[in-house]
Parts: structure tokens; C-alpha cells; sequence
């Protein structure tokens, strides 16, 4: 098992866990972007977003909302980002899907933006038919 989320899940490496049912854990990032960064897995392994079985990704979302309002509660939020990185490209740095729920404040410099640059709208009507074209081939 060299799945480091595995291990959390099995209970050889210690955690600090937040939430858990029969399909999904929640627990603190150790190397949190802001306080109160809490990550959310699918106890099923799954490599990413491609992998998971559909039934696993509803309850693991349904387990992040819950979370993500736990959150807000308790933390007294407004702002939350919920961010998934997927492979090597997208900065995914463990191979078991998960996902950062990270608190937000005002000003507190938590580097998740972009400058909204505006795309060519005829290569993004391409790529919206190409994308939508391939649907009805997927399971």
C-alpha cells in the first residue's frame, strides 16, 4: 500500500480527522494553504477524476459539502475554494483523488487567482462541441 491516503484510511498513519461514513474522509491538511484546510478522499482508492466510480464521487462530494458547511459554521466563512487537481500537470501530488477545501478571507493573499485574460470565441465554440461531442461514446 503506498498510497499515503490508503494508509490514513487503513489507520496506519495518523491524522486529523474531521468527518467519516462507510465511503468518505475528511481531515486537516498538514501543510495547509490557510487555516482550517481540510482535505476530502474517497475511502474506495481512486487516482483521479477519471477513475472513480460515479457512485464513490457523489457520496465523496456529498461528504465535502457537509464538510464545507461544518466549515463555514465553525469558522464563521463566507468564502471557501474547493479545489481538485488532476495529474502531473495540474499539480496533482498524490495519486488518490481528493479535495481541498480551503477557507477564504478577505486579503488573506492565498494564491488561487488568475487574470481573467478573454479567449477566441470561435475556438471555444470549437472546443465546447468538440468536448460535447464525445458524451454520448462515455459510459
Amino acid at each position: 500500500m503506498d498510497c499515503i491516503f490508503c494508509r490514513i484510511v487503513a489507520g496506519t498513519v495518523p491524522s486529523f480527522k474531521v468527518y467519516e461514513d462507510s465511503a468518505a474522509l475528511a481531515f486537516m491538511d498538514i501543510n495547509p494553504l490557510a487555516p482550517g484546510h481540510v482535505l476530502v478522499i474517497p475511502k474506495r482508492h481512486a487516482p483521479n477524476l477519471w477513475e472513480i466510480e460515479d457512485g464513490s464521487l457523489r457520496e465523496t462530494m456529498a461528504a465535502a459539502r457537509r464538510v464545507a458547511l461544518a466549515m463555514k459554521t465553525a469558522l464563521g466563512l463566507d468564502s471557501l475554494n474547493l479545489v481538485q487537481a488532476n495529474g502531473p500537470w495540474a499539480l496533482q501530488s498524490v495519486d488518490h483523488l481528493h479535495f481541498h477545501l480551503v477557507p477564504r478571507r478577505e486579503g488573506d493573499g492565498v494564491p488561487l487567482d488568475w487574470f481573467l485574460t478573454p479567449g477566441d470565441h470561435d475556438k471555444i465554440k470549437a472546443l465546447a462541441a468538440k468536448i460535447a461531442s464525445a458524451l454520448p461514446a462515455l459510459p
